[in-house]
């Protein structure tokens, strides 16, 4: 009986019409190396493993495990399909090529993933579920990643204390709904999609390259309090950012606390990239730093206010927008100095540095005792 079945599978082999891909292999001089993708059309289907022609090379054969995890594809599999599949094995024990159905499909997935990057491919996916970071989305039976601060601010969450619980609480509305994505990663290795749906259409990247340029002074409206800055609306379907960066002269740590919703302001455009507009609020007004000179100088005497320790030492506020700092060797230790100077209080200090150009001023404390 297997003699007869070896017989009717050479039979076969014979007889079956050659893909375009396995006529160009005839002309290849090495056969198909582990990893690659290879094509053929099916010679036999049977209960535990399935035959592929893969001349001028040989026959290829998926059983085993290779067959248990393909088996939805295998039991719609015909004699004469034309299927594709990746080598596992150039030459097992019984002179097969060894392929594997599942690891190609995947392949073939992760190869599409790359070109819908280049290209920046429209995807409309459907959300599957929330977590406090973003959403996750599947595609191709592959679950992605769509970080919050890759949604676009009429799909962000609007929470002015940015309590993260609240967030995922507006994240979970979206569960169900259809968006349009693009994929801007994917790690074959790590089975990680990374998806955007920031990617404007072309339609809005021309009104907003023909209308606004760099340097207009413009209306807007909050439309959204995020921790890296606000969203100004300019116009429906418009909106542009200021990041926190760009809020004003002295230290902004969170814009929440400056902004309300639909307040209006006024800003100007400092970049139009990609379709997108960046504002700034601190462009409007004079920096401080300009006549800085007149006011300051090296080895004189300052008093200032602490507002915020890093690990360098203390920040010192001396007017909005001109802060100097209290480098952490003046104490010996980070736990000396913030014994020393406390967070919101007045201090005398000494300019050990000056460069207004630069921006940079350093401070040395005229009282050191702890």
């Amino acid at each position: 009986m297997k003699e007869h079945k070896e017989k009717e599978v050479e039979k076969i082999k014979d007889e079956a019409p050659l893909s375009l891909m396995a006529t160009l292999m005839k002309d290849a001089p090495n056969s198909p190396e582990v990893d690659t993708l290879v094509e053929g059309p099916v010679l036999g289907v049977e209960k535990s493993c399935v035959y592929v022609n893969l001349a001028p090379f040989g026959t290829g054969i998926i059983f085993g495990s290779e067959f248990i995890n393909a088996r939805d594809v295998i039991k719609k599999l015909n004699i004469g399909d034309i299927i594709t599949a990746k080598v596992v094995d150039k030459e097992n024990e019984d002179g097969y090529i060894e392929l594997s159905l599942k690891e190609a499909r995947q392949a073939i997935i992760w190869s599409e993933a790359e070109e819908a990057i280049k290209s920046k491919k429209a995807l409309e996916l459907p959300i599957k579920d929330a977590n406090k970071g973003g959403l996750i989305i599947e595609w191709q039976g592959i679950q992605g990643f769509l970080p919050a601060s890759q949604l676009k601010t009429e799909h962000y969450p609007r929470i002015e204390d940015g309590d993260k619980d609240k967030i995922l609480v507006e994240l979970k509305k979206l569960i169900g709904k259809r968006i349009a994505v693009t994929i801007i990663s994917a790690s074959p290795k790590e089975g990680k999609l990374i998806f955007s749906e920031k990617e404007q259409g072309v339609k809005e990247k021309r009104e907003i390259s023909g209308k606004y340029s760099v340097g207009d002074e413009l209306e807007g409206t909050i439309s959204g309090l995020v921790d890296f800055g606000v969203f100004v609306k300019l116009e429906d379907g418009i909106e542009g950012l200021v990041h926190i960066s760009e809020i004003g002269w002295g230290l902004v740590e969170d814009p929440r606390k400056l902004f309300k919703l639909n307040e209006k302001v006024r800003v100007k455009a400092i970049e139009i990239k990609d379709g997108k507009i960046s504002l700034s609020l601190k462009a409007l007004k004079d920096n401080p730093w300009k006549d800085a000179e007149k006011r300051y100088k090296k080895g004189a005497q300052v008093t200032g206010v602490v507002i915020k320790f890093n690990h360098y030492g203390a920040l010192v506020s001396l007017e909005e927008g001109i802060a100097g700092l209290v480098h952490v060797s003046e104490f010996g230790s980070e736990e000396k100095l913030r014994k020393v100077l406390e967070l919101g209080k007045t201090y005398s200090f000494t300019i050990t540095l000056f460069e207004p150009k630069e921006q940079k001023m350093t401070l040395s404390p005229i009282e050191k005792k702890a």
